[in-house]
């Protein structure tokens, strides 16, 4: 095992260097809440697309997918969540301009269900979102301290709080412009560490084909696409990381910050297809871990349970820092977005200037910092954390979607149905069913597949039931009238 003092302080180093990058960039200071928050019409080509790759690319990319393949189902199910991540971004690529168009001013999912659906479904999808985002951060944060408490025995409470802090010191600071301006860095460092550290993996490991012969040798089903299990696992994970991601304020914050409509086309669709062979190359050491006898009691540290049975320290050391850049990309970004969906809506509950919402946004992102650091030194499962967070989003980002090209659905039909399909899959969810226990024998099976995939079902009906009984309830030439700058001045070109 190596040595938790070299680990440790190969982490301090690195958020020290990025955080130092952070705060050097926006040295001057940001000029007021929109420019904390949006960063508005400010990424070219190059900076967005690094920026959507670095955050798409947290920690989870070498956590998750390895775990997906070792514990819920092989081939089919790594294949699953290749694609399920990669979708998301081809939809925003193809909604991000009509959003832009509707709310040119806009900032928030939050913004835009008020302004479309009304206080009933805002209040829901405020919670749904801050909720699901919560979750992601908490388990980006419990991967790694996972990580490096099995490769060098660093407490876990001393990880989280080394990585969350220098963190949350550069986004307070500089808010998205900052968390913009790291991305690309780390994106230049991330791809080119992340390439060779599979490449040189793969070798050591023997190749896809050693790969193959004792993945066969031990558990041949993995391999199997036809795999009942895997098929399921690929089916849901697909579900559930589409539906989770589109309620990703993260993503919404970069849709205006984009130059323009093509610019937010193009960053969006270059990083779909840069993240499905990235992720399957990662979901390929769940295998190999099961393949190699690795695996016992937590699939969630599959990758680095194989770098470290198969890598000499001084490699293992160099996957630590890409580990430790990939959680800093995809915990900054959360942190302002948790942050600025809040702060968007403070102006709805008091009179705020400019500095007293920049320093809200600012006292935001230290709670949910501080609350991430606890949940982080727990140690839960970081796939079924993601889980949870998953199925709220589910539920929820059908109706908002077709909120964008129908003006027949209302608010009350959009929660009705958001709301139910939550309640139908919460009841076959199997982290929920202990709490039904009087009412178990009468439910379905309690699966994942069952909870997301019946949860979009109920959803997807529901939602196009409301379409066909609603009337023209929603003008939604008129968005754009209710949404303004928070600074109340004008911007620039916003398609």
């Amino acid at each position: 095992m190596t040595s938790a003092t070299i680990v440790l302080a190969i982490t301090a180093l690195v958020v020290a260097t990025f955080t130092v990058v952070g705060v050097w960039t926006l040295r001057g200071g940001v000029s007021g809440i929109e420019e904390f928050i949006s960063a508005r019409n400010s990424a070219g080509a190059g900076t967005l697309t690094a920026t959507v790759i670095a955050s798409s690319m947290g920690a989870w990319i070498l956590l998750s997918p390895a775990e997906a393949g070792a514990a819920y189902g092989g081939i089919s199910a790594i294949l699953g969540y290749a694609f399920g991540s990669a979708l998301p971004l081809v939809t925003f690529a193809v909604i991000g301009p009509r959003i832009r168009s509707l709310i040119p001013q806009g900032h928030s999912l939050t913004e835009y269900t008020y302004a479309r659906f009304g206080p009933v479904m805002y209040g829901y999808v405020l919670l749904v979102s801050v909720g699901y985002m919560f979750a992601f951060l908490a388990a980006e944060m419990t991967g790694i301290t996972l990580a490096l408490s099995m490769i060098g025995g660093v407490p876990m409470w001393q990880t989280s709080v080394i990585i969350g802090v220098f963190v949350l010191v550069y986004t307070t600071y500089g808010g998205l412009r900052a968390s913009i301006a790291t991305d690309t860095i780390q994106a230049l460092v991330i791809l080119p560490l992340l390439a060779v550290t599979f490449v040189f993996s793969l070798r050591a490991l023997g190749g896809t084909g050693a790969i193959y012969e004792t993945v066969v040798a031990q558990q041949p089903e993995l391999l199997d696409l036809t795999f009942g299990m895997g098929l399921e696992s690929g089916i849901y994970l697909t579900v559930a990381v589409m539906g989770a991601e589109m309620l990703n304020q993260a993503w919404w914050q970069r849709l205006y910050a984009a130059r323009d409509s093509e610019t937010l086309r193009r960053s969006f669709a270059v990083a779909a297809v840069a993240v499905v062979p990235m992720i399957f190359v990662a979901g390929l050491f769940g295998l190999a871990a099961q393949g190699l006898g690795l695996v016992e009691n937590d699939p969630s540290i599959a990758f680095f349970l194989v770098v470290d049975e198969v890598f000499s320290e001084p490699v293992v050391l160099a996957i630590v820092v890409l580990a430790v850049l990939l959680v800093m990309s995809s915990a900054d970004t959360l942190f302002n977005a948790i942050s600025s969906v809040v702060t968007v809506d403070l102006p709805r509950l008091a009179e705020l200037d400019d500095d007293s919402l920049t320093m809200g946004a600012r006292a935001l992102t230290v709670i949910v910092a501080l609350a991430v650091i606890v949940i982080g030194a727990q140690g839960y499962s970081v796939l079924t954390i993601f889980f949870v967070a998953d199925l709220l989003a589910v539920a929820t980002f059908i109706p908002l979607i077709a909120g964008l090209y129908t003006s027949r659905l209302s608010g009350i039909g959009a929660f009705v149905g958001a709301f139910v399909s939550l309640l139908v899959g919460t009841a076959v969810f199997p982290i929920s069913r202990p709490l039904l226990t009087p009412i178990a024998g009468s439910l379905p099976p309690a699966t994942y597949f069952n909870a997301f995939v019946w949860t979009a079902i109920v959803s997807t009906v529901l939602t196009l039931l409301a379409i066909a009984v609603g009337d023209e309830s929603a003008v939604l030439s008129e968005l754009d009238d209710s949404i303004d700058r928070l600074d109340a001045t004008q911007g620039g070109d916003s398609q």
